[in-house]
């Protein structure tokens, strides 16, 4: 599956977001996957943020982020989001979508998934 993350830009702090991931999925339909949001700010690591089950059923969230951001999928229409609340200055990283197999209580580490979209950048200003 192909993915293609959108939807970042600059904002101010306070306001909300909603990235996007769209997937061109051949072979396996986008909805055979757990989808998974990553995001690395500049000079840090690679960090897992949120994950969602084929269906939709089932999330998972990093504990940093648990209350500010929402993870949701629309398999009809092959995309997948991410909602950022009260966007944070600490929130500025590039973000990326990933698709995988895992169940959403293991899907919180990178090599637990086989595809990746190319990112999109977030900027809060204070």
């Amino acid at each position: 599956v192909q993915l293609q993350a959108s939807g970042g830009g600059l904002v101010q702090a306070g306001d909300s977001l909603r990235l996007s991931c769209a997937a061109s999925a051949s072979g396996h339909t986008f909805s055979s996957y757990t989808i998974g949001w990553f995001r690395q700010a500049p000079g840090k690591e690679r960090e897992f943020v949120a994950t969602i089950s084929w269906s939709g059923s089932e999330t998972n969230y990093a504990d940093s982020v648990k209350g500010r951001f929402t993870i949701s999928r629309d398999n009809a229409k092959n995309t997948a989001y991410l909602r950022i609340n009260t966007l944070k200055p600490e929130d500025t990283a590039v973000y990326y979508c990933a698709a995988g197999y895992y169940a959403v209580t293991l899907a919180t580490t990178q090599r637990r998934y086989i595809s990746w979209g190319q990112g999109t950048l977030v900027t809060v200003s204070s």
